[in-house]
């Protein structure tokens, strides 16, 4: 795994992992993921306590919404990336006590098959995770904890209590655009909790900002 870049968010703790890609004129190859490579480069030594358990993939359809997904006990931290199509990649810090509590960023991940590099995005403990798709896409996302039912909970992306400051506009608009055009949404989704009535939650108490 040739990683190029490793590069720190608006939310620093969000990280993204730029890894090369190797063209000829039959298309490339790439690794997409070598543990040794991030336990050995100091430039992801965020990653190195960490262990990856369960793998995903995810198919969706143009106009879908998804989100805003979190667990605890286990922790679950996600290394995301597009495998095909576009992905715009939303995280909600739900860190009680931190600079940036309720505020939401988003990165856009674009797939083009004749890139040099494609990318992960890190999403670590402590924050709440969803994606918007606005074409067919097919994600893969690989997770430090695994899928525990009853740990869990998620806030609704279209709560007006979201902080949407530090998001890039166009992103913000493209998630509005999105909304307003009947996206593809779960009832689960749509009718998550409010960030008012999540951080009433003793529940929530499981996320605490570690200033350290």
């Amino acid at each position: 795994m040739k990683l190029l870049s490793v590069t720190p968010l608006v939310i620093p703790d969000i990280k993204v992992i730029r890894f090369a890609r190797f063209s000829d004129h039959r298309g490339y190859f790439t690794e997409t993921f070598r543990k040794s490579d991030l336990v050995k480069d100091e430039r992801v030594s965020f990653l190195k306590s960490v262990d990856f358990v369960q793998g995903n993939e995810s198919f969706s359809r143009l106009g879908t919404i998804r989100g805003m997904h979190f667990q605890w006990n286990p922790f679950m931290g996600k290394l995301v990336r597009t495998v095909r199509g576009h992905m715009v990649d939303l995280v909600l810090d739900i860190r009680k006590g931190s600079p940036t509590q309720g505020c939401l960023i988003g990165y856009d991940m674009p797939d083009d098959p004749v890139s040099d590099f494609n990318e992960w995005i890190w999403v670590p403990p402590g924050f709440a995770h969803g994606n918007c798709f606005p074409e067919h896409t097919q994600i893969e996302y690989l997770c430090s904890g695994e899928y525990s039912q009853g740990c869990e909970a998620s806030i609704s992306p279209f709560t007006a209590d979201i902080d949407w400051m530090l998001c890039d506009p166009a992103l913000k608009a493209m998630f509005d655009r999105l909304n307003g055009s009947g996206a593809l949404v779960t009832d689960k989704d749509r009718n998550g909790l409010s960030l008012r009535e999540w951080f009433a939650d003793e529940r929530s108490d499981n996320f605490i900002y570690d200033k350290c």
